[in-house]
C-alpha cells in the first residue's frame, strides 16, 4: 500500500510539470501573438493611409479640373478627409499660396510665417504621402497628407486578447492547484483507512474503483450555417447574406431614387486566406463599408455600393484593381451592374453582374465589364412580361 501512495504522488508531480508547462506556453503565447498583431496592425495601417491618400488625391484631382479651391472643391476634399480611418490633415499647394485641411483642428498642423507645417507627433506614421495634381491650367500644384500611425481600435482589442489568455493560464495553474490540494487530501484518508486488506481484497477494491469513473466524451457539435456578422476567413459578410441584404438596399434606394452598383470580384488564380484577408480590407477601403461586403465563391467578394452609379464605381474598380497588383501581386477580374433608375430585386440584378463577370474572365482584353441597361426597354420588358 506504501508503494502504491509513492506512485500516485510521483503521477501527480508530473501532471503538475506538464500543466506548469502549458501555462508558460500559454505566457509566451500571448507576448508572442500580441507583438506580432501590433506590428502587422501597423503595417495594415500604412497600407491603408497609401489607398485613402491616392483615392483622395483622385477625388482633388477631378474637383479641381471642375474649379480649383471654389466651395465645391473645399467640400470634396473636407469630406473625404472626414471619411478617411488613416489621414489626418492634408496641405494642397497652389499658385497663390497653401491650403491646410485637418480632422481635428490644431491637432496636426501648426502655422509658421503663415504657411501651414505638419506636426511632429509620435502617433503620426512617418510615411511621406506627396503626389502632383496636375490640373488644368495650373502650375506647382501638389498635395501632401500625413498620417495616424495607429489603429486604436485593433490595439485595444489585441490588448484585450492578450490579457484574456494570460487570464487562462492563471486560472488553469489556480484550478489545478487546488485539485492537487483536494486529490491529495483524499488520498491520505484512503490508505490511513486500509492498512490490514488482504492483496486479493486489495484488488476488488481497486477494480470497483476504476469501473465508478465517468466516462467523459467530447460532443461534436456541427455548425448549421454561417454565424455572427462576419465571416472569421475574411472580416467580410458571409455569401449567405447577399441576397437578403441586396434586396434590402435596393429597396430603400429605389424609396429615396438614388442608384446602386453591385460589384462582383472574382481572383484570377487560386488566394490563401491571408492575402484574401488583406484584399478584402483593400475593398473595405476602396468600395463601401464592412458591411456591405459579403464573400462570393471560394476566391470572389461582392460588394453593394448605394448611392453611386455605374462609371464612379468603374472607376473604383480600376483603382481596386491597380491597388490589388501592385501591393498584393494578385490579377482579378470584375462584373458590375447598377439599379439605374429600375426597380428590380436583387436576383435580377445578381444575374446581370454574373453575365458581366462572365464577360470580363473570358475577355483577354479587359478585366472590368460593366452590365448596362436601358431603362425604358427594361419597363417595357416588365410590362410585356405582366
Amino acid at each position: 500500500m506504501e508503494m502504491r501512495q509513492k506512485n500516485r504522488a510521483g503521477g501527480q508531480s508530473v501532471f503538475g510539470v506538464i500543466i506548469a508547462a502549458i501555462c508558460i506556453i500559454i505566457y509566451l503565447f500571448a507576448l508572442v501573438q500580441a507583438a506580432v498583431r501590433l506590428y502587422l496592425s501597423i503595417d495594415q495601417r500604412k497600407i491603408t493611409a497609401g489607398s485613402e491618400f491616392a483615392y483622395i488625391t483622385g477625388l482633388a484631382l477631378s474637383a479641381g479640373n471642375q474649379g480649383f479651391m471654389d466651395e465645391r472643391f473645399i467640400a470634396t476634399i473636407e469630406k473625404s478627409l472626414k471619411d478617411s480611418r488613416s489621414i489626418e490633415a492634408l496641405i494642397i499647394s497652389g499658385p497663390e499660396g497653401e491650403y491646410a485641411f485637418e480632422r481635428q483642428r490644431g491637432r496636426a498642423i501648426t502655422w509658421i510665417n503663415n504657411s501651414p507645417r505638419f506636426i511632429n507627433r509620435f502617433s503620426f506614421s512617418g510615411q511621406s504621402y506627396y503626389d502632383t495634381l496636375p490640373i488644368n491650367n495650373l502650375r506647382n500644384v501638389n498635395i501632401r497628407a500625413v498620417a495616424s500611425a495607429f489603429d486604436y481600435g485593433d490595439f485595444t482589442k489585441i490588448l484585450k486578447d492578450t490579457l484574456l489568455l494570460i487570464l487562462i493560464g492563471f486560472a488553469l495553474s489556480f484550478f489545478t492547484l487546488l485539485l492537487q490540494l483536494l486529490v491529495s487530501g483524499k488520498q491520505e484518508e484512503v490508505y490511513v483507512r486500509t492498512p490490514d486488506y488482504a492483496a486479493g481484497d486489495e484488488k476488488e477494491e481497486e477494480m470497483e474503483f476504476e469501473e465508478a469513473l465517468p466516462v467523459i466524451t467530447a460532443e461534436k457539435t456541427e455548425s448549421s450555417g454561417p454565424k455572427g456578422l462576419y465571416s472569421p476567413r475574411s472580416n467580410i459578410g458571409w455569401e449567405e447574406y447577399i441576397k437578403d441584404r441586396l434586396d434590402s438596399e435596393l429597396h430603400r434606394c429605389a424609396s429615396t431614387e438614388k442608384d446602386l452598383t453591385f460589384i462582383l470580384i472574382e481572383f484570377k488564380d487560386d488566394i490563401n486566406s491571408v492575402f484574401f484577408k488583406q484584399a478584402a480590407e483593400e475593398a473595405v477601403t476602396f468600395f463601401t463599408t464592412r458591411d456591405l461586403l459579403f464573400e462570393y465563391g471560394k476566391k470572389g467578394i461582392a460588394a453593394i455600393v448605394p448611392g453611386v452609379d455605374l462609371e464612379i464605381s468603374r472607376v473604383k474598380a480600376q483603382n481596386f484593381l491597380q491597388r490589388v497588383k501592385e501591393k498584393i501581386f494578385l490579377n482579378v477580374n470584375i462584373g458590375l451592374s447598377s439599379r439605374s433608375g429600375r426597380l428590380l430585386n436583387a436576383e435580377r440584378i445578381l444575374i446581370e453582374a454574373n453575365e458581366a463577370l462572365k464577360k470580363a474572365c473570358e475577355d483577354p482584353d479587359s478585366s472590368i465589364i460593366a452590365f448596362k441597361s436601358d431603362p425604358e426597354k427594361y419597363r417595357e420588358f416588365i410590362r410585356n412580361r405582366v
